[in-house]
């Protein structure tokens, strides 16, 4: 690995890591991902990340190996600074998309959108387009994926991307298949930066409207996902992510030593 000049301090929630940096150094860190030209994963961990990694080893691994880990969630945020380890800001993949879009248009950054329903990609790349005309999306795709297949293999999806030859990929498969479909493959999508996104790209296209910014900022935008879609969401916000604080308990029991990270 190429080593790089910004070294961040990495603090842990439950299993799993999360960088110490602000927005602004968010987007720096992908900037020196992106020139470091070996590929890399960026996750943002939530409330429901640090659930599942308890009991998935697979997710846990791939969150061991993550370039860049930006902290979504404001009762992440809380816990942390509970921790003793506080963080400076949250930031959402539904935050990050359109800043990290622009940056990816001043740079001459190409874009791949993977994932999202049939024809959101196709519509969240219209609109961006629209908006910022100097923008490289050089691919979309939402096929069916299975984080099961063959890491090694070049499927069709992996072939398109590599053809595609872009520098950023957002990953909008939803937790955990991002992250797992983002670490198993990242070494032949190399020097592609995947990012997971989530349900950003429904954001952009329209589909879904976000929750307010007052309900995300007391920690509630939750409950207004919930109110979109129960039959979905219920399972995971009432059922599984209350082992949340569970896990946090047991963390300030036992301790959260800050460590550093290297970026690739």
């Amino acid at each position: 690995m190429t080593s790089n000049p910004g070294v961040l301090a990495r603090i842990r929630v439950g299993q799993l890591p999360i960088d110490v940096v602000d927005f602004e150094g968010a987007l720096d860190a992908i900037d020196r991902l992106v020139s470091a030209g070996n590929g890399g994963t960026v996750f943002t961990p939530n409330v429901d990340h640090v659930v599942v990694a308890e009991h998935d080893l697979r997710f846990r691994t791939a969150y061991a190996n993550v370039a860049l880990s930006l902290v979504d969630g404001t009762p992440v945020l809380w816990a942390a600074r509970l921790l003793g380890t506080p963080l400076p800001a949250k930031i959402s993949g539904s935050d990050l998309v359109m800043p990290l879009m622009r940056r990816a248009a001043d740079k001459g950054y190409r874009v791949y959108f993977l994932g999202g329903a049939e024809g959101v990609a196709d519509l969240a790349r219209s609109k961006l387009e629209r908006e910022l005309p100097n923008l490289k999306i050089v691919g979309t795709d939402a096929s069916r994926i299975s984080v099961d297949s063959d890491p090694g293999q070049v499927d069709a999806v992996v072939e398109r991307i590599q053809n595609a030859r872009p520098d950023l990929v957002l990953v909008a498969l939803g937790a955990p298949k991002q992250e797992l479909w983002s670490h198993s493959r990242t070494q032949l999508l190399s020097p592609a930066v995947l990012v997971g996104v989530g349900a950003s790209l429904d954001f952009v296209a329209g589909i879904q409207k976000r929750a307010p910014s007052w309900m995300s900022k007391v920690g509630m935008e939750w409950l207004y996902r919930l109110s979109q879609e129960p039959r979905r969401l219920a399972g995971r916000y009432l059922l599984r992510d209350p082992q949340f604080f569970w896990i946090l308990a047991r963390q300030l029991v036992q301790g959260s030593a800050p460590r550093s990270s290297q970026l690739p």
